[in-house]
């Protein structure tokens, strides 16, 4: 079976919001990828007192300073397409009120006739988590475990009742439904964050940082899953932030950095791994939608004629 092929919505600077979503998720449709995505930076702080992911003195992208709302472009993608399914990798699930998080993504599967994928992950920015002001930064790890409940809550049958720590619902007809229900994956790259995920979750969420690191904790999850005595199967899709030039990249480049046969290149590595799906984040180093679609298309069909 052929290895998923994704691809990333523009939400950054460069682009209008407006226009270019629709304009690229019928664009990706059309070339045959079989998903769209979107991730979640909610601020940029200025000056960055913290680093990247936390550490220290690792500078943030610039193309962080504007990323808009998943649910908005998520929402004004489903608007335009049928078939391509409706992913997010990842929302930052802590930063969001699991109440509202749960009937907003309900509501978008049921608009969009089943086709979206709930990822979520923790996040690491100190700055987003005051912004956000739900819970504290040290409990992102029990807030994801409420926001997973109250999700299966939500979306399951009525009358609803759920008892946490942030919400409280007694008894409550909660709807529209989603049309199916939601797959929930998990970017988990800790010890802990596996367990959450072969206990509680459909599937997992990496980025690709290298196929010996992917293989390993790929291989790490898998093993977890056998010992817990896991019988469903684990969901895997890659996100892979490419960085595209018009020029191949010499000796020691980044996974995913260089021209169109590079970057489907690593593409194959990460499918021979196991990775059933793999998305494609084009938009950080692009000019334009024009050119977002264009380079799209012929990672797409180089891709498919790679064998892929």
């Amino acid at each position: 079976m052929a290895t998923r092929l994704g691809l990333g919505l523009p939400q950054n600077r460069q682009y209008d919001l407006g226009k270019d979503v629709p304009d690229v998720a019928c664009a990706a449709e059309d070339i045959g990828y079989d998903s769209v995505w979107v991730y979640e930076r909610a601020l940029f702080p200025e000056p960055a007192g913290q680093g990247l992911y936390g550490i220290e003195g690792l500078p943030w992208p610039d193309s962080y300073r504007h990323v808009a709302d998943p649910l908005v472009t998520l929402t004004l993608a489903a608007a335009v397409t049928g078939r391509v399914r409706l992913g997010s990798s990842v929302l930052v699930a802590p930063l969001h009120s699991p109440f509202q998080l749960a009937k907003a993504l309900a509501s978008l599967d049921a608009a969009a006739d089943g086709r979206v994928i709930a990822g979520f992950g923790t996040g690491w920015s100190l700055d987003e988590y005051a912004a956000a002001g739900i819970r504290p930064i040290k409990e992102r790890g029990r807030v994801l475990d409420e926001v997973i409940d109250v999700c299966r809550a939500v979306w399951g049958p009525d009358p609803v009742r759920y008892h946490g720590r942030i919400t409280r619902i007694d008894s409550a007809v909660v709807g529209p439904k989603p049309a199916r229900p939601i797959p929930i994956l998990l970017a988990a790259s800790t010890h802990r964050a596996r367990e959450r995920l072969v206990e509680h979750a459909d599937g997992w969420l990496p980025t690709g940082t290298g196929v010996e690191q992917i293989a390993d904790q790929w291989n790490a999850l898998q093993d977890l899953a056998a010992e817990r005595g896991r019988q469903q199967p684990i969901e895997t899709v890659l996100r892979a932030n490419a960085r595209y030039s018009d020029k191949a990249q010499g000796a020691g480049r980044r996974p995913f950095h260089g021209d169109a046969e590079q970057i489907v290149e690593d593409l194959l590595a990460h499918a021979e791994i196991g990775m059933a799906e793999i998305l494609v984040d084009l938009q950080s180093t692009l000019r334009d939608a024009q050119e977002l679609k264009d380079v799209a298309a012929e990672v797409y069909e180089k891709a498919r004629a790679a064998g892929l």
